[in-house]
């Protein structure tokens, strides 16, 4: 079947350098992370993070219905809501049974279940929240993005670990492929930095140790790198299809060509070091795209800056993309975020291919002897980039890659 072109019409972001995508965009290409000690991990072995600040969250989702709302939840009402403006929509005066909400995370509420737990361990039942489900099952952002939009076609949320957020757009694009949709909201969200889960992240061994400034840890490709510091946030995009989009006068930002989806099979939480099944994933997106691997004009990295995840992606780039296109990595700024990395890297490639501007790997001062990739340090670098691919590498060794294309 050929597939119609499936444009992103809407773009909206909430990360740990910036409330909106404008903002998100301007921390990115600053190349500075955000990272410090958060005081709720007081005690915790990783007390450090990337977190969204400057802004009320329960002020800015508004009504009385916020204290339902997990911090996952809220990131993606947010983001949702800025996508829809920003692609010139308004839920008030569309057909909400073609409209698809899809919105993928990795731990969901995991924090909200625990703090329902102590709770309940420590003052009884009565302690508990009326809301306390409500605040834990993955489900609820797409959930309360389809009440706001008043949306009442499929509502999914997709979990792949750190690739859910590509996963979630594959899915809205199959829904509009199939005609199942004419409008599909998706993306990603997470919100993870809570002592359980912080402490889970430095036991498994892929945190980076405090050593002076957490701003400098995070150090996606660095010889000197020593693992991945948290992050947080969520990106939500618009998705429709192109003739469509352009026939209501819409401006498409960019257009999704093609994913590639594959799982290691290999271990819960090391890549395989061969990285042929990862290739895998980059060669189905290819074909899916029909692009030579010659046509990759970028590659936004998984980059997590772990000792052999990043060897691991460093050779698979170097033997998928052997003409060397530029590289960056945004977990360096933003950190680790997660089931909401894979679609705030994709917001960010489609940046990228709008503005001609690939941001910097942040805190890559020597990068790793062997690596054969040509990764942009420093400062923002100019370039015409025409088709990008970002690929999302999550635990379950599950692998997603999409290419995307600016948009005529």
């Amino acid at each position: 079947m050929k597939r119609p072109a499936i444009a992103v019409t809407g773009l909206g972001m909430i990360t740990p350098v910036g409330t909106t995508t404008a903002t998100t965009w301007d921390g990115v290409l600053a190349g500075r992370s955000p990272a410090r000690t958060v005081p709720e991990l007081d005690g915790c072995a990783v007390d450090f993070a990337c977190t969204v600040s400057g802004i009320d969250l329960d002020g800015a989702v508004g009504g009385r219905t916020a204290f339902r709302m997990g911090r996952y939840v809220k990131f993606a009402v947010l983001a949702a809501r800025e996508a829809v403006a920003d692609a010139g929509l308004d839920p008030a005066h569309w057909d909400g049974a073609r409209v698809a909400v899809v919105v993928g995370t990795s731990s969901g509420g995991s924090a909200g279940l625990t703090e329902q737990a102590v709770a309940l361990e420590r003052r009884g039942p009565e302690a508990t929240s009326p809301s306390g489900i409500l605040l834990t099952i993955p489900n609820m952002p797409a959930a309360e993005i389809a009440i706001r939009m008043k949306a009442t076609g499929p509502s999914l949320a997709p979990c792949t670990a750190c690739s859910s957020g590509v996963t979630a757009l594959s899915v809205a694009r199959d829904l509009l492929t199939l005609g199942r949709c004419d409008i599909a909201i998706a993306g990603a969200t997470e919100s993870i930095v809570f002592p359980v889960a912080m402490t889970g992240l430095a036991r498994s061994g892929a945190a980076a140790a405090r050593d002076g400034d957490p701003a400098r840890l995070c150090r996606p490709f660095a010889a000197d790198r020593a693992g991945l510091v948290m992050g947080e946030g969520a990106a939500v995009m618009v998705l429709e299809r192109a003739q469509e989009a352009r026939g209501r006068g819409a401006v498409p930002r960019a257009l999704i060509t093609g994913v590639g989806e594959t799982t290691d099979a290999h271990h819960p939480t090391s890549p395989h070091p061969s990285g042929d099944v990862a290739r895998a994933a980059v060669d189905a997106a290819l074909r899916d795209a029909d692009w030579r691997a010659e046509d990759v004009d970028h590659v936004n990295a998984h980059g997590t800056s772990t000792p052999q995840g990043d060897a691991t992606e460093a050779a698979l780039i170097g033997r998928a993309y052997p003409h060397r296109p530029p590289v960056t990595a945004a977990k360096g700024v933003l950190g680790h975020c997660m089931g909401a990395a894979g679609a705030i890297e994709t917001g960010l490639t489609i940046l990228t291919l709008q503005h001609g501007l690939i941001p910097p790997v942040a805190n890559l001062d020597t990068p790793a002897p062997g690596f054969d990739i040509d990764c942009v340090t420093k400062t923002p670098r100019e370039a015409r980039v025409r088709r990008a691919v970002s690929h999302s590498f999550g635990f379950g060794g599950q692998n997603a890659v999409i290419a995307l294309e600016a948009a005529p």
